[in-house]
């Protein structure tokens, strides 16, 4: 998503910092447990991972509307949230999918996601958090890349992947969260100066 300087846009985002913190927060914790239990079935990690792309998919629809983002950037966050929606449907219905075929749709959501959110942070020089929002990106995209090089990608590859790309987004959830909430304190104490 991406995120204006104006002051009235850091303070909508800053008053649902505390939601977009939870999320960081949950999708790290999930890229530990994808780690740590590797031998988990497939069901039960098709389960946590289309569970979290549909709250990505709607955040990233929701975030649109409040944090007043250009036009061409609304229209690739709608897509990114629309595509994430999808493919998290796709994963909840279809548990028992062959591995390549859950390792195809998750390369395209990566490389997609990976270059949107690469752009944006490169594009809009106040995003917060930006080193670790174009590392983020750049990781989706080098995700997805792994995943169409070797297409016959075994479970424990794929495990593997998911796993670090769920707790590196976790990490620029959570610090960019923060980053946004710390502005939003600086804008707010500089208004206060101001008016003094």
């Amino acid at each position: 998503m991406t995120y204006s300087s104006d002051t009235s846009t850091l303070e909508g985002l800053a008053r649902s910092w505390g939601w977009v913190l939870f999320y960081g927060i949950l999708t790290l914790i999930l890229g530990i447990m994808v780690l740590v239990w590797p031998e988990a079935s497939l069901a039960t990690i098709a389960i946590l991972f289309g569970l979290q792309l549909l709250v990505a998919g709607i955040f990233e629809i929701v975030a649109i509307f409040r944090h007043g983002e250009s036009g061409g950037m609304r229209v690739l966050s709608a897509v990114l949230g629309v595509l994430s929606i999808i493919v998290g449907l796709w994963v909840l219905r279809n548990l028992l999918a062959a591995v390549g075929a859950l390792a195809i749709l998750l390369g395209i959501y990566w490389v997609v996601s990976g270059i949107i959110r690469t752009v944006d942070a490169v594009a809009d020089s106040t995003t917060p958090a930006r080193g670790w929002s174009i590392f983020g990106g750049v990781l989706s995209v080098i995700a997805g890349a792994v995943v169409f090089i070797w297409p016959g990608i075994s479970l424990l590859t794929l495990i593997w992947v998911l796993g670090i790309w769920l707790i590196v987004w976790g990490i620029v959830i959570i610090v960019t969260s923060l980053s946004v909430r710390s502005s939003q304190k600086q804008v707010s104490d500089v208004g206060g100066v101001a008016t003094a």
